[in-house]
C-alpha cells in the first residue's frame, strides 16, 4: 500500500492539470498534516455516499475524484447491466455542484451511457423520483446535504430510486478503487464508443412530481378551511426554493411568508454558519420572521431539500424548534389516524424507522395495528424495505431522527417537500380539533408516555481523529458500562454482528439499562464525528437524558 506521500507524488507526476499540481506542491512544502489528510485514503461511500471537503487529493472532492467515481460507476453499469443503460443527474446549490454534475454527465456519456441531466439545481427527492419515471439504471445527486460550505458530495442511487445498498455499494467502491489515474477516466469520448445523448430535464418533471405529491393529501377539507395558516418557509440558500412554496400553494395554503435573504441559492450560505435545519442558529432568521409576522409554523429545508426542520408555537406563544423525533411522532400519529378514519388500514401496511429514532414511533404504529420495521441509520435502508415489500404490503410512511421523513412510494428517499406539506396539512387538521401542533404533540405524549431523545456528537478530524473514533468504539466493545444513569446494564446490541441482529453489518453499539433507557454509539458515515444517541421514557426522562450525557460525554 502506498504512503500518502507516494500518492501525493503520483499526482505531481501524473496526468493532472497545472493548477492541481501547484496546490499539491504547496501542501508538500507548507503543511504536511493537511497533505496527509488529503492523500492518506480515498473517499468512501458511507450512509450518504461520497462526501468530503473540496480541494486536491484522493480524500477530497474535486473534478478528478468525481470523474474517477463516475468512471467506476460506469464500469460497474457496463459490467452488470444488460441492454441500454441510463443515469439521472441532479445537483444542489453548493460551490462546484454544477461543475461536478456536468463532469459526471460527460464521463457517463463518453462511456456510451445515456444521461438525464436537470437543467439546474433540483432537490435530492426529485432526483429519486426522476429515476423511477425515466426507468433509469441509476442516479447521481451532487450534494453534501446539510454540511458546511467547505463540503460537497456525490450520492449514488439505483434503479428503484433508493440510494445504493450492499452489495452494489461495495462493488461500485471496488470499481472506483481500480481507477488510479485520471488517464483511466473518459473525460473525452472513448475510441470505438459512440457518445450517448445527454437529455435535459426540467419543468416537465417538476409538474409530474408536484401532481403525484398532491395525491398524498389526507385532509383537503381541513386545509381549505384553514388556508390562511401563516407559514414561514426558508430554503437556507438551497434548492427547496424551487418547489416547496409551489407545493404548499397547490395543496391550498395561501399565506406563505418568505425569508428573502435566504431565498438566493448560494453555496457560501452567507446568512448561516451551517445550512443545517437541525441547528438552532440556522433557523434564527426564520424564527424572527415568524415573530415579526405572527406566523404559526416555520418550515426550513437543507441545501438539497431532503431534510425538514420545523418550529411551532407553544402554549406561551413562543416559537419552539422541534426535533426530528418530535415532528415525526405527531406526524405519524396524524397520518395513521387519518388512514384509520378513511378506512384505509387493512392490516397489510407498514411504517419504517431507524434504530436511533424514537421508540415512540413504534408504539404509535403498534396502537394502530401497523407493522413497524427497525432498520440501520440512513434513509437508504428505509427505501430498501420499500423495495423488498413492493407488491406484498403497502408503505405508509417512514422517518429518521435526523430530520428525514417520507410518505408514499413516489420517492425512495427522505423528502422535505412531501414532509413539509404533510406537516402543514396536519396543522390544519389539528386546528379542526381545536389544537395547535404543539398541543397535538402533548396529546401524543399523554396517550403514549413522554419520550425524550438527544443526540450529541464529538468531532475528531483527520487521520488521527479517525483512529481515535475507532479506538472509542473498540473500548466500548471491550469494556461496556456496567450501568447506565444508575440503572444496571441489561442488554448490548452490537450491529457488527449481523448473525445476531438480522441486519447488515454496521459499526454501531446500543446499550440498554433495566429502566428501559438506551444509548446508541456510532461513527458518522459522512463526517468526522462520533455520535451518541440518548433515549429515555417516563416523567423523569429529561433528567435521565442529562445523566446519560454526563456519563458518556466527557
Amino acid at each position: 500500500m502506498k504512503s500518502y506521500k507516494e500518492v501525493a507524488q503520483s499526482w505531481l507526476d501524473g496526468n493532472f492539470d497545472a493548477e492541481t499540481k501547484a496546490e499539491v506542491k504547496h501542501l508538500m512544502e507548507t503543511d504536511e498534516t493537511a497533505l496527509e489528510d488529503a492523500f492518506y485514503r480515498n473517499l468512501e461511500f458511507g450512509t450518504g455516499g461520497l462526501r468530503g471537503t473540496m480541494g486536491v487529493g484522493t480524500n477530497r472532492m474535486n473534478k478528478y475524484t468525481v470523474g474517477m467515481a463516475t468512471q467506476g460507476l460506469a464500469n460497474y453499469i457496463k459490467d452488470h447491466v444488460d441492454g441500454a443503460a441510463s443515469v439521472c443527474i441532479s445537483h444542489d446549490s453548493r460551490n462546484n455542484s454544477r461543475l461536478f454534475a456536468e463532469i459526471s454527465a460527460d464521463v457517463l456519456s463518453n462511456n456510451g451511457i445515456k444521461v438525464y441531466l436537470f437543467e439546474d439545481l433540483r432537490p435530492t427527492p426529485e432526483l429519486s423520483y426522476s429515476i423511477r419515471i425515466k426507468k433509469a439504471t441509476a442516479g447521481i445527486m451532487v450534494t453534501a446535504s446539510h454540511n458546511p460550505k467547505e463540503y460537497n458530495g456525490y450520492k449514488v442511487f439505483w434503479s428503484d430510486g433508493g440510494q445504493i445498498t450492499a452489495p452494489v455499494d461495495k462493488d461500485i467502491v471496488a470499481e472506483v478503487g481500480k481507477i488510479e489515474d485520471p488517464a483511466q477516466v473518459a473525460f473525452k469520448p472513448l475510441p470505438g464508443v459512440e457518445k450517448a445523448p445527454i437529455e435535459i430535464m426540467g419543468a416537465h418533471e417538476d409538474e409530474l412530481y408536484l401532481k403525484d405529491q398532491l395525491s398524498l393529501m389526507l385532509s383537503p377539507e381541513a386545509v381549505k378551511k384553514h388556508s390562511d395558516l401563516k407559514i414561514v418557509y426558508t430554503p437556507l440558500h438551497g434548492c427547496g426554493v424551487r418547489l416547496m412554496p409551489e407545493a404548499l400553494g397547490r395543496i391550498g395554503f395561501k399565506n406563505i411568508i418568505h425569508v428573502p435573504e435566504q431565498e438566493v441559492p448560494d453555496g457560501n450560505f452567507p446568512t448561516v454558519a451551517s445550512p443545517n435545519p437541525e441547528e438552532p442558529a440556522a433557523m434564527a432568521m426564520a424564527l424572527a420572521k415568524a415573530d415579526e409576522t405572527g406566523a404559526d409554523l416555520v418550515l426550513a429545508t437543507d441545501p438539497d431539500a431532503d431534510r425538514l426542520g420545523i418550529a411551532v408555537r407553544n402554549d406561551e406563544g413562543k416559537m419552539v424548534q422541534l426535533t426530528g423525533n418530535q415532528t415525526w411522532s405527531f406526524l405519524t400519529y396524524y397520518i395513521l389516524k387519518r388512514w384509520q378514519e378513511l378506512g384505509k388500514l387493512n392490516g397489510n401496511q407498514y411504517c419504517v424507522k431507524t434504530i436511533v429514532t424514537s421508540e415512540l414511533l413504534a408504539a404509535i404504529c403498534e396502537s394502530f395495528g401497523v407493522k413497524c420495521y427497525n432498520v440501520l441509520t440512513g434513509f437508504k435502508y428505509i427505501a430498501e424495505i420499500q423495495k423488498q415489500q413492493e407488491g406484498k404490503s403497502e408503505f405508509i410512511c417512514g422517518g429518521e431522527e435526523s430530520y428525514g421523513f417520507n410518505l408514499g412510494s413516489f420517492v425512495r428517499d427522505k423528502c422535505a417537500q412531501v414532509a413539509g406539506c404533510a406537516v402543514a396539512e396536519c396543522a390544519a387538521w389539528a386546528a379542526e380539533q381545536g389544537l395547535t401542533l404543539w398541543q397535538l404533540l402533548q396529546k401524543v405524549y399523554k396517550e403514549y408516555g413522554l419520550y425524550v431523545e438527544k443526540m450529541v456528537y464529538i468531532v475528531r478530524k483527520g487521520k488521527s481523529g479517525a483512529e481515535e473514533i475507532q479506538k472509542i468504539m473498540a473500548d466500548y466493545r471491550a469494556c461496556p458500562p456496567k450501568e447506565i444513569a444508575g440503572s444496571p446494564l441489561v442488554k448490548v446490541i452490537d450491529y457488527n454482528k449481523p448473525e445476531e441482529t438480522g441486519l447488515p453489518k454496521s459499526n454501531v453499539l446500543q446499550f440498554y439499562n433495566a429502566a428501559g433507557d438506551v444509548v446508541t454509539v456510532r461513527p458518522s458515515g459522512t463526517e468526522p464525528k462520533i455520535k451518541f444517541y440518548f433515549g429515555a421514557k417516563g416523567s423523569d426522562a429529561p433528567a435521565k437524558i442529562e445523566a446519560l450525557k454526563a456519563q458518556f460525554i466527557s
